[in-house]
């Protein structure tokens, strides 16, 4: 596997001097879903997180993170950001809100700030592995540390 070119993520995490993991897969394979990632690398679907995005009545955008093998709710995440409701954003409007492309989305080194929850099954891995900001590239990062590269970090029940 090639050596990946630092992304804004890898960035951010060498300036807080927060340990990690990288992962990369071949450029020549073409995943379904999350899911065959967390198969081909061999780690635990429950500890690998999906980036979402979304929208809320005020306008205000959000950022979720969610096991890659379970669906966000849309009332509790709503609930968890004190909004009337929220909704997905159009895969359009991904690279230019947040600098990434669908697959490739982070929640570290987006364009702007964004409030962010993580759904709470997170506390129970000392790390997890999301997108380190581009496809087939992911990164594992202590749980405890999240909050010094993620601006308005909270925890949350917001799985379907």
């Amino acid at each position: 596997m090639a050596k990946v070119k630092k992304t804004n993520v890898i960035r951010k995490l060498d300036q807080q001097k927060i340990p990690y993991t990288e992962m990369t897969l071949a450029e020549d394979f073409q995943p379904q879903s999350s899911e065959d990632i967390a198969n081909i690398l061999g780690i635990n679907p429950d500890q690998q997180f999906k980036t979402l995005v979304t929208h809320g009545k005020s306008k205000n955008h959000y950022v979720f993170l969610v096991p890659v093998n379970h669906e966000l709710d849309l009332k509790l995440a709503a609930a968890a950001v004190k909004e009337k409701n929220i909704h997905m954003i159009p895969q359009k409007d991904l690279e230019p809100l947040t600098g990434y492309v669908h697959g490739g989305c982070s929640p570290i080194g987006m364009k702007k700030a964004f409030p962010t929850v993580i759904d709470a099954s997170a506390k129970n891995f000392d790390t997890i592995i999301f997108s380190a900001g581009k496809r087939g590239f992911l990164v594992e990062v202590p749980v405890n540390e999240l909050d010094k590269v993620i601006a308005s970090l909270n925890f949350a029940d917001i799985l379907a």
